[in-house]
This record gives C-alpha cells, sequence and structure tokens, in this order.
C-alpha cells in the first residue's frame, strides 16, 4: 500500500493525469501549469506547490488533486456530500407536510389522490437526489 503523505508539485516532472489513466503531465514552458498529452487538458500548480487545479469551463466547481507520490488524491472528491443531510430533511420535511395535509382533509376519493401524489412528488424527489449523488 502506498503512503498517503502529500508531496510538493515539481514544476520540471512529469506526472500522470489525473483524469485520465494513460495521459501524462507535462509542464507548459513559462508558466506554473502542466498540460495532458492526451485529454488536452491544462492543470495550474495552487496552495504553496500541493494542490493543481484543473482550468475548465465546463463545471460549475474547481477539481483539484494533491499528489501523494504514487497517486493524485482528489481535494473535493463530491460536492454533493455536504448537501445530502440537507436534502434528506428537505424530502422527509416536504413528505411530512404533504402527509399532515393529505390525513387533514376528510375521507373521500380526494385523499387517496393526494396520497398518491404525495408519495410520487417524494419519489421524484429521491430520484433528484439519487441523480445528483451519482456524480
Amino acid at each position: 500500500m502506498h503512503t498517503q503523505k502529500l508531496q510538493k508539485i515539481d514544476l520540471n516532472g512529469d506526472y500522470p493525469c489525473p483524469c485520465r489513466r494513460r495521459g501524462r503531465l507535462t509542464p507548459i514552458a513559462l508558466t506554473e501549469a502542466f498540460g495532458c498529452n492526451r485529454c488536452q487538458q491544462i492543470f495550474v500548480l495552487q496552495e504553496s506547490g500541493y494542490t493543481i487545479e484543473q482550468l475548465s469551463t465546463n463545471y460549475p466547481y474547481k477539481k483539484m488533486w494533491r499528489w501523494t507520490g504514487h497517486q493524485w488524491v482528489a481535494v473535493n472528491p463530491s460536492l454533493s456530500n455536504g448537501y445530502i443531510p440537507f436534502t434528506i430533511f428537505v424530502i422527509f420535511g416536504l413528505i411530512f407536510l404533504l402527509l399532515v395535509t393529505t390525513l387533514h382533509f376528510p375521507v373521500g376519493a380526494s385523499v387517496l389522490f393526494r396520497v398518491i401524489a404525495a408519495l410520487a412528488l417524494a419519489l421524484m424527489l429521491i430520484f433528484m437526489l439519487w441523480l445528483a449523488c451519482r456524480r
């Protein structure tokens, strides 16, 4: 097993690409950046030389990695980890409110429709959470 101790990134070094397994990062002349020979991405050195950041306009958040000497470790592996408890709280809160309002009305066909609508809404919210977290 490789050590997880972080190493400073050498601007003259050659590293594997963190987003493609077969690509290689090579230094770009006169800059503090690396370019991948396979995926054509540019990575800039950050935080005193311990972190690289992918320059890309395709993602709403920054992708950053640290070098352990053998592999790249993602700094922020998933943005959704911080939002999972909040999303679950909102989902269960909405389910609770929908069920309370559904059970408050008199018995009839409309109550069954509201229960089915509440469950369908809850399933859609759970499906949205799953889609957000699978990335």
